[in-house]
């Protein structure tokens, strides 16, 4: 993985997938995405209401976020102008303390790896660019697929409060992790 320093924001490249900070530029293929089958079934959000879709979507691609988080929209090495999909690294609930990883790819990249491929490559900038002690995961517990790319990237299940487990990877380079 290297991580390429830009402006204002990281560019993440793996084997595969180039992550680039996501901007407005991404914001109709987010919808699409959001709109093909399976995508948000186990996400809650404003996905059945076109008006409020178009603006929880804007505002979470308009918002600031501290130095070295926010969302990345992800593209195939080999198609480096078709979008996939989008990685992040955000303060969970909004508000932290603890940073949440999330992933969401349209269903034609689904069962590829690549969703775990662009998600393992934040685990690095985590920890040792952002010296984070933990990056956690809320996960539906029907949500297989993601569920999966938690444990390809070395997370660990840590509660099960509700419908929603809450997934846990610790920084090995902290002791207060």
């Amino acid at each position: 993985m290297t991580a390429l320093r830009g402006t204002s924001a990281m560019i993440f490249e793996t084997n595969r997938l180039i992550l680039r900070p996501r901007t407005m530029d991404d914001f109709d293929d987010c919808i699409v995405m959001d709109k093909a089958p399976g995508v948000v079934d186990f996400i809650p959000g404003p996905w059945d209401e076109d008006g409020e879709h178009r603006a929880f979507v804007r505002t979470r691609i308009n918002a600031h976020y501290s130095d070295g988080l926010g969302y990345w929209s992800v593209f195939a090495k080999s198609a480096p102008n078709t979008f996939m999909g989008w990685v992040l690294l955000i303060p969970e609930d909004g508000v932290g303390p603890d940073v949440e990883i999330g992933w969401r790819l349209h269903p034609d990249y689904w069962g590829n790896g690549f969703a775990s491929e662009a998600a393992l490559a934040l685990v690095p900038h985590a920890f040792e660019t952002l010296n984070l002690p933990r990056i956690v995961a809320g996960i539906d517990q029907r949500n297989h697929g993601s569920i999966g790319v938690a444990r390809k990237i070395g997370m660990t299940c840590r509660s099960k409060p509700d419908r929603y487990d809450v997934y846990v990877i610790e920084n090995p380079q902290r002791s207060d992790a």
